[in-house]
């Protein structure tokens, strides 16, 4: 299935679709996420919150190694990581990219205007917007 064709299908469908109908099917790729943020891997206020994400993740059947894989990256505070980490990220070529601070957010914008990227200053409420982002092709940024 190409890209064009599972975002008119995430986002026309999605909503109707059972969560058992929404699995990976033999033969599918798992979907990419791509995760920046600027906290470091054991920040432990960080994982509580993106357990939360993923939790939210799987309410719409997107289940962390069966349907989608995020691929995060932790720049600890360390500003001069959010480039590389940026490059690095976008080169995986993921669907959508989750920016978890203003400074990481304007690293992904230098490297890409190909994959929509979503800020937040949490990742808790990303996941609706996640899936809108991927339907859309946009760029979700703040105001």
């Amino acid at each position: 299935m190409k890209r064009r064709e599972f975002i008119t299908l995430l986002g026309g469908a999605a909503a109707a679709w059972p969560v058992a109908a929404r699995a990976q099917q033999p033969g599918e790729r798992i979907r990419r996420i791509g995760v920046l943020q600027d906290t470091a891997e054991d920040d432990l206020q960080r994982k509580r919150q993106f357990a939360r994400f993923r939790d939210g993740l799987a309410s719409f059947g997107w289940l962390e190694g069966r349907t989608v894989r995020i691929e995060y990256r932790f720049a600890a505070a360390a500003a001069g990581r959010y480039q590389p980490l940026a490059k690095e990220l976008v080169a995986l070529q993921p669907e959508v990219i989750l920016a978890v601070s203003t400074p990481v957010t304007a690293a992904l914008q230098r490297e890409t205007t190909a994959i929509p990227i979503v800020f937040s200053a949490s990742p808790i409420r990303s996941d609706r917007v996640l899936l809108q982002a991927w339907r859309d092709r946009a760029a979700i940024l703040p105001a």
